[in-house]
């Protein structure tokens, strides 16, 4: 008896869509994901600029309003007449405008000494090598791991022993010093992006290493100049710890700065605060850097991601 075996049926072949199915839902999967996050932090980046953005509106608005308006009528509606008497209040018998004129000498001098001088401790560190080197640098960056208020017992005395207290020259040079360590430690790092065969070509052709850093390195590291000038201006301008403790004695208020007058607005008023002419003077404090902002944006922002793309 013979029997016949029926031959098996051939094994059906793994389908080849399967894989490219797998691979479009993981995908499709990651896409949403990344949809999810990308909503949720437009959804935190809404949530801080509304933050951000209404104190400073509130303040522009309450500056052309009468008190009150300010502290009766409702917090974001237009005032009823655009008053500038507030500013015009501010700005002499307040005498904001002799403390405006005041933080901007102070803030340019110091501003280029600390540019100059970071620029110059920055370029050598970044691109000379030289025993001590790396120990001269971290001493500069250590400088970010000390509060300003930890520094203002000693750093009173030391500007009252060179009997530079209560001066421009005694602030302007505590800035400098103040914005240095931020200042060394973002350029060094930018100026090791820049090229070596530029400057070699250039010593090759003669140039000497002041010539070197002024007429070639400078212009190529621009960007980063830029972008560290702007947040040392707007460090500084904001600055009010260290004018209060150094501008002090007789007359010295006749040197404060903008954060110190408007500080003495608020609180020697008392009860008869002119709160529109306050405000006035806030605005006017704010707005100088958010103009200066709005205009270097571009550089600031190339600055920033330019070493990262190099």
């Amino acid at each position: 008896m013979s029997t016949e075996i029926a031959p098996s049926a051939p094994a059906a072949p793994a389908g080849p869509g399967k894989p490219d199915t797998r691979r479009r839902l993981g995908r499709r999967g990651q896409r949403d994901e990344v949809g999810l996050l990308s909503g949720l932090g437009h959804i935190a980046l809404l949530v801080w600029a509304v933050l951000v953005v209404a104190p400073l509106l509130w303040t522009i608005l309450a500056s052309f309003k009468s008190n009150t308006e300010i502290f009766l009528g409702s917090p974001f509606a237009l005032p009823d007449v655009f008053n500038f008497d507030s500013y015009a209040r501010a700005w002499s018998e307040a005498n904001v405008g002799r403390y405006f004129l005041n933080s901007v000498l102070v803030v340019s001098l110091s501003t280029a000494g600390t540019m100059l001088f970071g620029s110059m401790a920055a370029y050598v560190l970044a691109r000379y090598p030289f025993p001590g080197n790396r120990a001269i640098y971290y001493l500069f960056v250590s400088g970010l791991a000390f509060p300003v208020f930890l520094a203002l017992v000693p750093l009173f005395l030391v500007v009252n022993n060179l009997g530079l207290l209560n001066t421009y020259t005694g602030l302007i040079l505590v800035y400098i010093a103040y914005s240095l360590p931020f200042t060394v430690f973002f350029l060094a790092a930018f100026f090791k992006t820049l090229p070596q065969s530029v400057a070699e070509a250039a010593m090759i052709d003669g140039a000497s290493h002041t010539r070197l850093f002024f007429r070639i390195m400078m212009p190529m590291a621009r960007p980063g100049l830029v972008s560290i000038a702007i947040f040392n201006i707007i460090g500084q301008w904001n600055q009010y710890l260290l004018p209060v403790a150094l501008m002090q004695g007789e007359g010295a208020d006749q040197k404060w700065v903008l954060t110190q007058g408007i500080a003495s607005i608020s609180t020697s008023a008392g009860y008869e605060a002119d709160w529109a002419a306050l405000f006035a003077a806030l605005t006017l404090s704010i707005l100088p850097m958010i103009v200066v902002y709005a205009i270097f944006q571009r550089q600031i922002q190339s600055g920033l991601t330019s070493g990262a793309v190099k």
